[in-house]
């Protein structure tokens, strides 16, 4: 079934790839004092994840994305970060750990004008990181196909090591994308490679504020180039699927000490099942072997 919106947005929505870049000697050091845009699009992407878990054994884990369109900026993140409320309830906790599961940041391309910022939790500390929005050379295919009932090109790319096919239509102004892929003249529709595929699953014509990362003292700012070493080199360890904390040192022999990095931890049953979270975010005691979205 073909995904529409009620009414066809009035002017091409811009994305940082169209973006005057500013000048910055240490981008991870820049202050992000721009306002927050406005979305008038939002669109809702299904992720898949083709992966094994600890004992080999193929798995393909499931979570959705939501990408809010504006002006200047767009912002990508898990469904849960823009569907939250106060009131935590049995579904949002499930989705957080599958969402925990599947290591998907929140992205802001354009914030601020010329860079990308990304705010990620790697257990047990949240990072923020701002580099130049890098360009993404895209290579455009005679190719079409209708996906989601949109008419639609293919493109495809070369992005930090990793290969995308995607498809985008011209049918929606915008060169938007789930995560970090942009800068299409349309759209982006499906995005996928052997283990990642986005695809779109609804588009929503409303308002809504694109707020900037919540300021907090605790979060650590880092280059992204080290984030994105870091992360590989914690996920991409042998170890980490059958044992997701085999780093923390308050974690030993199948028990939590209370203190260092670690100070509050919250046990709730659901379902039969129970879910653990420390200092607000979901513990994980298995995981699956990680597939980078970017390996360079």
């Amino acid at each position: 079934m073909r995904l529409t919106i009620m009414t066809m947005m009035a002017f091409v929505f811009a994305t940082a790839s169209y973006s005057q870049k500013t000048d910055s000697t240490d981008s991870s050091k820049h202050v992000q004092t721009e306002p927050p845009d406005t979305a008038q699009l939002v669109a809702v992407y299904d992720y898949e994840l083709k992966t094994q878990n600890d004992e080999g054994v193929p798995v393909t884990d499931k979570m959705q994305i939501v990408v809010q369109i504006g002006q200047k900026v767009t912002k990508s993140m898990p469904f849960s970060a823009y569907s939250r409320t106060e009131e935590l309830e049995e579904t949002d906790i499930v989705a957080s750990y599958q969402e925990a599961l599947m290591h998907m940041p929140t992205v802001w391309i354009g914030l601020p004008s010329g860079y990308t910022t990304v705010r990620e939790f790697i257990f047990p500390r949240e990072y923020d990181s701002t580099e130049e929005t890098p360009e993404i050379t895209w290579v455009l295919s005679k190719d079409t196909i209708t996906v989601c009932g949109y008419f639609c090109q293919k493109a495809t790319a070369m992005f930090r090591g990793v290969e995308w096919n995607v498809y985008y239509t011209e049918e929606i102004p915008s060169s938007a994308g789930p995560w970090r892929l942009s800068g299409l003249p349309g759209l982006i529709v499906e995005a996928k490679n052997e283990a990642h595929i986005f695809r779109l699953a609804e588009l929503r014509q409303e308002t809504s504020t694109i707020t900037t990362p919540e300021q907090n003292p605790d979060v650590q700012r880092v280059k992204y180039e080290k984030l994105m070493k870091y992360r590989n080199e914690i996920y991409g360890n042998s170890k980490y699927a059958g044992n997701p904390l085999y780093y923390i040192a308050e974690f030993q022999n199948g028990t939590i000490s209370l203190g260092g990095t670690i100070n509050h931890m919250e046990v709730m049953n659901f379902g039969g099942k129970q879910y653990i979270y420390v200092d607000g975010h979901p513990l994980l005691t298995k995981a699956h072997v990680y597939q980078p979205l970017e390996g360079k």
